[in-house]
């Protein structure tokens, strides 16, 4: 238990703060260390102001207008349950989001929220590569079922492209094989079939269209 003298001098440290979020977040931080948890990010969450934190450039996650608008209520009524993960990037000085964009955009997009929030959004940091910052944002959102077919498609190239192999991006990502082969198709690379066997019946018109014209823009290719 907290001894009422330590409580006392925790309040009036943070009471004659001038950044009271700030001060915050350093106490928090404190007991983050002597926690049996601190491997959990949920174990230290940290009040940044909003302009401290910035989209990543590969999130296959899309929302409806409905959808957004559900949001903007439940945080408006609610409150933030949920803060948004993000990893610390030095060279930017900045929070990259992994997951929770919608949130993010939420808070920065209106006005009330961001006064409400004294400018600041509820963040826990993880600390992550960038492929495994990627593999990270597609588990949330799959974890959820939302994301999009190109979005991931997409994510998939740039994860080959880095080096990983089918067999890692499929354990990783919670993915079947015929799953990614089939994204891995959709991006329209002829390269990234390289060493596989595509099967015809898994070939929407859609699909079928765009293999027709990539191989008449690309005649040197065997697809």
């Amino acid at each position: 238990m907290i001894k009422d003298e330590l409580r006392t001098l925790i309040k009036e440290t943070i009471n004659s703060s001038e950044n009271k979020l700030e001060a915050l977040n350093e106490l928090r931080m404190l007991i983050h260390e002597l926690s049996p948890n601190k491997d959990q990010p949920v174990d230290m969450v940290r009040w940044v102001p909003v302009d401290m934190v910035e989209p990543n450039d590969y999130n296959p996650n899309s929302v409806a207008q409905k959808e957004m608008q559900l949001l903007y209520t439940s945080i408006w009524n609610d409150g933030y349950t949920q803060p948004t993960v993000t990893i610390w990037d030095d060279e930017k000085k900045k929070y990259v989001i992994v997951d929770g964009f919608h949130r993010y955009f939420t808070c920065k997009n209106n006005k009330d929220i961001l006064e409400r929030n004294h400018g600041c959004l509820p963040i826990v940091v993880i600390n992550k590569n960038i492929s495994e910052r990627m593999a990270a944002t597609v588990r949330h959102n799959r974890a959820r079922g939302k994301h999009s077919v190109q979005g991931m498609s997409s994510m998939v190239f740039k994860l080959l492209d880095q080096g990983w192999k089918d067999e890692e991006i499929c354990n990783q990502l919670g993915m079947e094989p015929e799953e990614l082969l089939k994204l891995k198709y959709v991006t329209g690379f002829a390269k990234l079939f390289e060493n596989t066997e595509y099967k015809q019946a898994w070939e929407s018109r859609t699909q079928l269209l765009a293999k027709k014209k990539y191989k008449e823009e690309h005649p040197d290719e065997i697809l």
